[in-house]
């Protein structure tokens, strides 16, 4: 078994409106194949919290959440976010996917380096350089 990675909720979106490129994709694509799609608690409250007036984009984000597994906040995800929290100026959301990723021995993918490169420990892949 490969990697296992989680996916940020702008990877999420990338991958909904088709706006990675086909090298991206396809390689997010096996790699879902081959370990599943998994996104934090806090991906899916993002995704299904947008406001969005299209009814197709709310339906093709609600079938992603439901086929994903979606990870719960645990305590040791909790004590992870608090010392990504004590460490680094970053935003709550953001820390606990990275406690997520952490936490469970994931790679993250993420187009937001400003806040994820930056984190000790955090295994992470930008989908539009790393790639």
């Amino acid at each position: 078994m490969g990697t296992t990675y989680l996916l940020d909720t702008n990877t999420v979106i990338y991958i909904l409106n088709d706006t990675l490129s086909l090298k991206a994709h396809d390689f997010i694509k096996a790699a879902l194949n081959e370990n599943g799609s998994f996104i934090s608690v806090i991906t899916k409250i993002e995704l299904l919290g947008w406001q969005t007036g299209d009814f197709e984009q709310l339906q093709n984000i609600e079938e992603f959440v439901q086929v994903s597994e979606v990870l719960p906040l645990t305590d040791a995800i909790v004590d992870k976010t608090i010392e990504i929290r004590r460490t680094q100026r970053i935003k709550l959301p953001d820390a606990v996917i990275a406690a997520t990723t952490i936490v469970h021995n994931f790679t993250l993918i993420s187009r937001n380096d400003e806040d994820f490169r930056k984190i000790p420990d955090l295994k992470y892949l930008n989908p539009f350089t790393d790639i």
